[in-house]
């Protein structure tokens, strides 16, 4: 029984490491591709800004402010003010990186707009997460300190917490998926990128979708570590 457990927690310990390198390297390409590409100038000449206003404009979409944000790769899109923020290297820059950044947001207002499903549950979820993700390793901490069944209690009570973190990292994989196919759809349908363009926009966003899978997959098995740990006490 002892040795596979002991099997267990090196299973999920090597899963654990192999996705915290895969996370790394997500971050490391998805800077380097953004910068190859905004070394590219888009042919239409449009800005990011400027990309964001036609795409929006051209599914009727009026009431959402496109607007500048500070620092590198910080845009996004916030549903309850309806806001698209586009950071200094996206909001006045005319780069295939620009417009791929910039239609992915717009992909989201789209969503927005639409009523998407996904992303309506997890805007409900945002405040529970993020709380959820704050205060569960404490509990979880007190719970490894004591090996008590108090500290089991403080330790279950971390897992549930951190459950809803971690589905609320799950909840954002079809969210950011579905955004970028409808960024790159108008993309081309309104001719701001060529076929050849395009080609290296989607790369921009499968770079950045790749560091969502990777923060996703350290959740879970962060959590299955947990539940590893919470079922060893139990034997």
């Amino acid at each position: 029984m002892y040795y596979t457990q002991d099997l267990s927690y090196i299973f999920i310990y090597g899963l654990l490491i192999a996705a915290f390198i895969i996370s790394l390297v997500a971050q490391v390409r998805v800077q380097t591709t953004f910068s190859k590409y905004s070394g590219v100038a888009s042919a239409s000449g449009l800005t990011g800004a400027q990309v964001a206003a036609k795409l929006l404009g051209s599914q009727n979409v009026t009431d959402v402010m496109i607007g500048p944000i500070a620092g590198n790769l910080t845009d996004h899109y916030n549903p309850s003010k309806k806001t698209l923020a586009l950071s200094q290297n996206v909001y006045d820059k005319a780069s295939l990186a620009a417009s791929a950044v910039a239609a992915h947001e717009c992909g989201h207002a789209m969503q927005h707009a639409s009523g998407y499903g996904p992303l309506k549950l997890r805007t409900a979820i945002v405040p529970v997460a993020s709380i959820s993700s704050k205060i569960s390793w404490l509990f979880v901490i007190i719970g490894l300190f004591y090996n008590t069944t108090t500290g089991s209690v403080f330790l279950n009570i971390g897992i549930a917490l951190f459950s809803a973190a971690v589905a609320f990292q799950l909840i954002t994989l079809p969210v950011e998926f579905n955004a970028s196919r409808r960024g790159l759809k108008l993309l081309e349908s309104n001719g701001i990128l060529t076929n050849a363009e395009v080609k290296g926009a989607s790369k921009v966003l499968r770079a950045a979708a790749l560091t969502y899978v990777a923060s996703a997959s350290v959740a879970v098995l962060q959590l299955l570590r947990l539940i590893v740990i919470s079922q060893g006490r139990r034997r």
